[in-house]
C-alpha cells in the first residue's frame, strides 16, 4: 500500500467516524471554569498555592479568573512562593495558555447601575493594576460570574482590545442573568452598532428549577448539553467561576457524564480555536434584555447608590476643574490624588457592596465600607476643585468666577453668598461687559448666610466673571408664589404655572407648560394624585397616602428669580416635608423628599419572618406597586417610554415593569432619568433621580420613582429603615423625545452643577476651552502628563462630529482606550478657533489625545 493510498484511507476512516451518529461514540462539550472573587471579597490567603498546584496536578484542566487586581497585592506579600509559581504558570498568554483573565475590572462592579465614565475607569485601573503583577497579561475575553453586563459594553470592551464576550453568569443569577438568546454565538450588537463575538444564554439554557441563582449550564448536566445539540449547537459550552475559596479544584471532575466528555477551556481559546467556524447571528442586546434586580427602594441600597452618584459626579466634573487651571494657570494636574480618590470610589462600586451591603462585622459591613470608601473620594475631590479656582484667581470680595464644566454654554440661576462688605438690600450684580443682571436676596436663616440668586450665563466648559457693587437693585416681575381664593397656592414662572393642593397632601393639581400652548400635563381624571406618595403598609392596615391628610404650605424664596416652597405633612405617623423649587427659565423642576420615619414600618409585600427560601422564586421585594412610591399620573395617551443607561437610552417594548417572580425579572431600572412621551412623541414627561433605583409603569398605572421598601430581602435578610428617608428627584415637561428636547443633556447639568470661586481669573472676564456640536457630551478631561484627554459622547443623531479648541496644541489623535492610536486627526483653522473634525455615531464613545494642550 502507497502512502497516497493509506493516506486516502486514514481520511475516509476519520470522515465516516465524524458523520456517525452521536450516539455511537462519545460526545464532547466544553466547560469553563476558574475563579471569582478577591482581597475585598472573598480570596483565603491559600488560594494562590491552591490554584497553582491544582494546575499542576492537572494538566488538562484550565482556569478563568475573575480576582480583584488588588489581590496580587496581598497574594505577593502573604504567600511569596505561591505568588511566584502561579506567576510562572499565567506567563504562557497564547491560546493555549491555562490561565485567563476574563474580568479585570478594578472591582468587579454591575456595571448597569454605575456611569459610564466610571465602566471605563474600572477597567483602566484594573489592567493597570493586574500588569504591574503580570506584565504579560493580555485581555481577550469578557466574562462573569455576576449579571455584570450593560448594554454599551461592546464599544468599550473593543476599545480596551477585548476580542470575546461572554453573556452567561449561570452559577450566581441571585442579581438577575441575561435574557436567553440563539444558539452557540452571537455578534453582540452595542447601542452604538459595535460588535464583539460572544457566548449568549442559549435559548436552550433554562433557569434551573428549585433554584433561584443557577441556570441549567453551570455544571454541563446531560440533559442541557443534549437540548443544546438537539439545538444545533455544534460546540455547547457551560461555566461556573468557582467562589475563591472553594476546594474542588476541577468544578466538574474529569469532565464525563452520560457518556458526554466535557473540555475545559479558556474562553479565548474556545472562540479562537473551537468555534471559529461557527455560525453567528447578530443581536442588538438592549439594556431590557439585561434582566438584573437588587433590593431596590431598601434605604441601604438607597444610599449606597446616592453615595456613589455624587462620588462620581464631583470626581469627574473636578478633573475637568483642575484640567482647565492647568490650562488656564500652568503647573501640576495632580494625577496621584485622582488615582486615590478613584480608587475608593470604584471599590464601592464592587458588586457586593449592592446585593450583600448588610455582609461583614458590624461597622465594617459592605455598606460601611461604602461610606468611607465615598467620603474618603469625596475629600479628595473637593480639596482638588478649592485648589484648582484658588490656582486660576485669586481671591477678593468683589467679584465671583462661574464655573462651567460642560460641553454647552449655560444659563441657569445661580446663588451665591453675600461678602460681609456688603449689604443686601444695596447689593447689585454686574456681567464682565458691566450690565446689571437681575438678581434675588435670599435672607440668612439658621442653616445658611444671606445669599444672593443672579442668572450667569457661562460659556462651554469655561467660566464668566461677575462683579458684586453696592448699587440699587433693578426691581422687575417674574417668578412668585400667590394663593387663591379657595386655598390654593400657584407657583408660576415664565415657563409653567402650577397649582398645589394643600387639603389634599400638597399634590400637584394642575401643571401647565405655558410655552407649548398651555399644556396641562396632569391626568385630572386619575383617582392618583400628581407627586401624591403612596404604598402599602402591610404591619398598619394596608395602604396610605400623604393625600389623606392635609399638609401645611410654607413659602420659603418668592421670586422673581427663584421660588420655592415646603410642603410640611404626615405618612403613616411620620412627618416628611418636600421641597419644591423653580427658577425663572429653567425647565427643570426640582423636588427634595425628607421623610423622618417614626420607628421602623413594613413597607411594600409583607413576608413573615422565618418563612423566606432561597429556591422560592417569589420574592416580596420584586413588586414596586406596593412600595411607597412618587406618582405622576400624566394627561398623555398612548404612552411611550424612554430611560437611559450607562452610554445608552432604550425605548422599552415592555408591556408593564411588574413582576413578582424571580424566573419572570424586568428590567426596571432607572439609572438616571426615565422619560414618558405621548401622542405620537409630542409631548413629554422627564423623571429625574440622584441614585439608581426603580421605576414603575404600566398602561393602568402611572409613572412612578421607587421611594421606599421595608421587609424581607435577600437571603431572607431584614431590610430595615433605620434613620431618615432623603431623595431628590426632579421633572422636565417638554415636546419631542428626549434627544430633541435635550433631556441628557439636562439631566448633565443637574449632575454637575456650575461651581464657583471668589475672584477674578488672571485670563480675563470671560473664557470657553471647547465647543463641541449640540448634542456632543464631554463626559471626562483629564490630563496624562501633558497631555490632553478627552472623551465624548454622542447623545445626537448627526454621525459627523466637529469641536472648537480654544487653546493650543501640538496634533490631535483619537485613541482607543488602551492606548492604540486610532486616526491622526487634522486642525481645522475656522473664525480665529482650531477646530477637529472626526465620525462619532450616535451613543459613540471616543477619546482624543491633545498633544501638549495648552493655553
Amino acid at each position: 500500500m502507497n502512502l497516497k493510498t493509506a493516506t486516502y484511507k486514514l481520511l475516509l476512516i476519520l470522515f465516516v467516524i465524524t458523520c456517525m451518529p452521536r450516539t455511537g461514540v462519545a460526545q464532547t462539550a466544553w466547560y469553563i471554569d476558574g475563579y471569582h472573587g478577591g482581597v475585598w471579597g472573598h480570596y483565603p490567603d491559600w488560594n494562590t498555592r491552591f490554584m497553582a498546584d491544582m494546575l499542576k496536578n492537572n494538566p488538562d484542566w484550565k482556569i478563568n479568573i475573575e480576582l480583584e487586581p488588588e489581590t496580587w497585592d496581598r497574594a505577593q506579600t502573604v504567600d511569596p512562593a505561591a505568588y511566584v509559581d502561579f506567576k510562572a504558570l499565567f506567563a504562557d498568554q497564547s491560546l493555549n495558555g491555562r490561565i485567563e483573565y476574563v474580568n479585570p475590572a478594578y472591582a468587579q462592579s454591575y456595571m448597569y447601575n454605575i456611569s459610564g465614565e466610571s465602566i471605563i475607569r474600572q477597567f483602566a485601573y484594573g489592567i493597570k493594576k493586574i500588569r504591574e503583577h503580570f506584565p504579560g497579561a493580555t485581555f481577550t475575553s469578557y466574562s462573569s460570574e455576576e449579571p455584570c453586563f450593560t448594554s454599551a459594553l461592546p464599544q468599550i470592551l473593543t476599545s480596551f482590545g477585548f476580542k470575546y464576550a461572554s453573556l452567561k453568569n449561570p452559577n450566581t443569577c441571585f442579581g438577575g442573568y441575561t435574557r436567553a438568546h440563539g444558539g452557540g454565538l452571537v455578534n453582540w450588537i452595542g447601542p452604538d452598532g459595535t460588535g464583539i463575538l460572544t457566548s449568549p444564554r442559549y435559548a436552550v439554557e433554562k433557569l434551573a428549577t428549585k433554584s433561584t441563582w443557577q441556570t441549567i449550564a453551570w455544571t454541563n448536566d446531560p440533559a442541557y448539553l443534549s437540548a443544546a445539540y438537539a439545538a444545533g449547537i455544534k460546540h455547547p459550552i457551560g461555566m461556573t467561576l468557582q467562589d475563591a475559596g472553594w476546594k474542588g479544584g476541577p468544578f466538574i471532575g474529569n469532565g464525563d457524564k452520560g457518556g458526554i466528555h466535557s473540555i475545559y477551556t479558556t474562553w479565548r481559546n474556545y472562540f479562537a480555536n473551537v468555534v471559529k467556524g461557527d455560525a453567528r447571528t447578530d443581536w442588538k442586546v438592549s439594556q431590557e434584555d439585561i434582566l438584573v434586580n437588587l433590593v431596590w427602594g431598601s434605604q441601604v441600597t438607597q444610599q449606597i447608590a446616592q453615595r456613589v452618584r455624587l462620588s462620581e459626579n464631583k470626581i469627574v466634573q473636578n478633573e475637568k476643574l483642575a484640567a482647565m487651571a492647568k490650562i488656564y494657570a500652568g503647573g501640576n494636574y495632580p494625577s496621584a490624588d485622582f488615582d486615590a480618590a478613584w480608587r475608593t470610589l470604584l471599590l464601592s462600586q464592587h458588586h457586593d457592596c449592592w446585593i450583600v451591603p448588610y455582609n461583614g462585622k458590624p461597622g465594617d459591613t459592605w455598606a460601611d465600607k461604602v461610606i468611607g470608601w465615598t467620603s474618603f473620594s469625596n475629600n479628595i475631590s473637593d480639596s482638588i476643585a478649592n485648589a484648582s479656582v484658588l490656582k486660576i484667581a485669586k481671591a477678593d470680595d468683589d467679584h465671583i468666577t462661574i464655573y462651567n464644566t460642560l460641553g454647552m454654554d449655560r444659563n441657569e440661576i445661580i446663588t451665591v453668598a453675600i461678602p460681609s462688605k456688603f449689604e443686601a438690600q444695596h447689593l447689585a450684580i454686574f456681567n464682565s461687559a458691566g450690565k446689571q443682571v437681575k438678581t434675588q436676596v435670599i435672607p440668612a436663616n439658621d442653616k445658611q448666610p444671606a445669599m444672593m440668586a443672579f442668572k450667569a450665563n457661562v460659556p462651554s466648559m469655561g467660566y464668566a466673571v461677575y462683579q458684586f457693587k453696592q448699587a440699587g437693585q433693578a426691581v422687575s416681575p417674574g417668578a412668585h408664589i400667590s394663593q387663591t381664593s379657595n386655598g390654593l397656592y400657584r407657583l408660576e414662572t415664565d415657563l409653567y404655572r402650577i397649582t398645589i393642593d394643600p387639603l389634599h397632601g400638597g399634590i400637584i393639581k394642575s401643571l401647565i407648560a405655558k410655552t407649548m400652548c398651555n399644556r396641562e400635563f396632569v391626568d385630572k381624571a386619575n383617582v392618583l394624585g400628581f407627586n401624591e406618595l403612596r404604598g402599602n403598609f402591610y404591619n398598619d392596615g394596608g395602604f396610605k397616602s400623604t393625600g389623606d391628610n392635609p399638609v401645611n404650605i410654607e413659602v420659603l424664596e418668592n421670586g422673581p428669580l427663584t421660588i420655592k416652597l415646603a410642603i410640611k405633612g404626615t405618612i403613616n405617623g411620620s412627618n416628611y416635608t418636600q421641597l419644591l423649587t423653580l427658577n425663572e427659565g429653567q425647565p427643570r423642576i426640582d423636588i427634595k423628599l425628607t421623610i423622618d420615619w417614626k420607628g421602623n414600618p413594613g413597607i411594600g409585600e409583607n413576608m413573615k419572618p422565618g418563612t423566606y427560601k432561597m429556591e422560592n422564586p417569589v420574592k416580596p421585594f420584586y413588586d414596586d406597586r406596593n412600595k411607597l412610591l412618587a406618582l405622576f399620573p400624566l394627561n398623555l395617551k398612548h404612552q411611550k417610554v424612554y430611560k437611559n443607561a450607562p452610554f445608552d437610552v432604550t425605548e422599552s417594548k415592555l408591556d408593564n415593569t411588574f413582576y413578582t417572580r424571580w424566573d419572570s425579572i424586568k428590567n426596571n431600572v432607572i439609572h438616571t432619568w426615565v422619560d414618558i412621551t405621548g401622542d405620537n412623541d409630542e409631548y413629554g414627561m422627564a423623571l429625574l433621580t440622584d441614585h439608581t433605583t426603580s421605576y414603575a409603569h404600566g398602561p393602568d398605572f402611572p409613572l412612578a420613582l421607587d421611594i421606599q421598601y421595608s421587609g424581607m430581602g435577600l437571603w431572607g435578610r431584614n431590610y430595615t429603615i433605620n434613620g431618615p428617608t432623603e431623595i431628590n428627584y426632579a421633572l422636565i415637561p417638554h415636546q419631542g423625545k428626549w434627544d430633541k428636547a435635550g433631556i441628557w443633556s439636562n439631566a448633565t447639568q443637574w449632575q454637575q452643577p456650575l461651581l464657583m470661586g471668589a475672584g477674578m481669573p488672571a485670563p480675563g472676564a470671560q473664557r470657553s476651552l471647547i465647543k463641541p456640536d449640540k448634542g456632543v457630551e464631554i463626559s471626562a478631561m483629564q490630563f496624562d502628563g501633558d497631555d490632553l484627554l478627552l472623551r465624548v459622547f454622542n447623545t445626537g443623531n448627526s454621525n459627523n462630529c466637529k469641536i472648537a479648541l480654544r487653546f493650543n496644541a501640538d496634533k490631535a489623535e483619537l485613541v482607543e482606550l488602551d492606548g492604540r492610536v486610532k486616526q491622526q486627526l487634522s486642525f481645522v483653522k475656522l473664525s480665529g478657533e482650531n477646530s477637529i473634525h472626526f465620525k462619532l455615531p450616535r451613543f459613540g464613545v471616543r477619546t482624543i489625545r491633545l498633544v501638549k494642550a495648552r493655553k
